[in-house]
């Protein structure tokens, strides 16, 4: 078991757009899979993206039974996906609040895509195509704007609705979402 440090936002990597995995099925890549898996579930996280702790390729993972810091928010199941592609499914979009483990502390109403297709590759090379929607939707879109360099806070719409956790929720230390 590896936990990796994960970089928080103003670390210039986290800006930079990934590359795409061209191999699977290897040992170095089954590592940071599971180097990220523990590192996720250290900081009880809802995903993880590999710039997140240093490594530039197209690789999120994602998924829980039960999360601390997303009291309300159904199971997703544990999904590796590598060089997504997400198609939204309608034009509907939902600000809700996000939080980050490369921006601790801070929450954020973010819009996103309610009703999602995305589309990838596990581990071993095997294709992945799901259709989702809510929360799913928005950890998974969450997880791969990783990919292309982009922090939630950057999709923000209005930074009133941009804060330290204590400030915006007093007393309650975490959000449903």
């Amino acid at each position: 078991m590896t936990i990796k440090q994960i970089l928080k936002m103003g670390e210039p990597q986290l800006l930079e757009v990934t590359s795409p995995v061209k191999q699977f099925n290897t040992s170095e890549l089954e590592m940071l899979i599971q180097d990220m898996k523990d590192t996720m579930i250290s900081c009880d996280g809802a995903g993880l993206a590999a710039p997140q702790i240093g490594v530039g390729l197209q690789v999120v993972i994602f998924g829980f039974k039960e999360n601390q810091r997303y009291p309300g928010a159904d199971e997703i199941p544990f999904t590796v996906l590598i060089n997504p592609q997400l198609t939204p499914l309608s034009d509907e979009m939902e600000d809700d609040w996000e939080g980050c483990l490369s921006v601790p502390g801070l929450r954020g109403k973010v819009p996103r895509y309610t009703h999602l297709r995305y589309q990838g590759f596990d581990q071993h090379g095997r294709a992945i195509d799901r259709q989702i929607e809510g929360f799913h939707a928005r950890v998974v879109q969450h997880e791969c704007d990783h990919l292309q360099g982009i922090l939630y806070p950057m999709r923000i719409r209005d930074f009133r609705t941009f804060g330290f956790i204590d400030a915006l929720f007093p007393g309650h230390g975490v959000v449903n979402t």
